[in-house]
């Protein structure tokens, strides 16, 4: 499997966005995905995950509420909205991807190269 995060941008705060991650490979839809982020100086921290059929999600208290994770199975596509951002979100977001783990450590088999997120006060 092969990952491509897109949409990050610069936002002012309390702005929206949403990322994307594309995926090739014929069997995305029975991967469990993740959404990680890492800002400077910082380790790589998880932010959400979502299991292969879409109804199971789990998110960091830090996003919660204000980050909806979602797939497109049909499209080979994960996707990330972001709204009420804050300066603290700022960070290279990873969409990652595995076909056994499903937990929330940055155990994913696949990752994607990363989009950087700024968001200014």
């Amino acid at each position: 499997v092969q990952l491509q995060a897109s949409g990050g941008g610069l936002v002012q705060a309390g702005g929206s966005l949403r990322l994307s991650c594309a995926a090739s490979g014929r069997t995305f839809s029975s991967y469990t995905m993740g959404w990680f982020r890492q800002a400077p100086g910082k380790e790589r921290e998880f932010v959400a995950r979502i299991s292969w059929s879409g109804g199971y999600t789990v998110y960091a208290d830090s996003v919660k509420g204000r980050f909806t994770i979602s797939r497109d199975n049909a499209k080979n596509t994960l996707y990330l909205q972001m709204n009420i951002l804050k300066p603290e979100d700022t960070a290279i977001y990873y969409c990652a991807a595995d076909p056994k783990y499903t937990g929330s450590s940055a155990q994913y088999n696949y990752w994607g190269q990363g989009t950087q997120v700024t968001v200014s006060s």
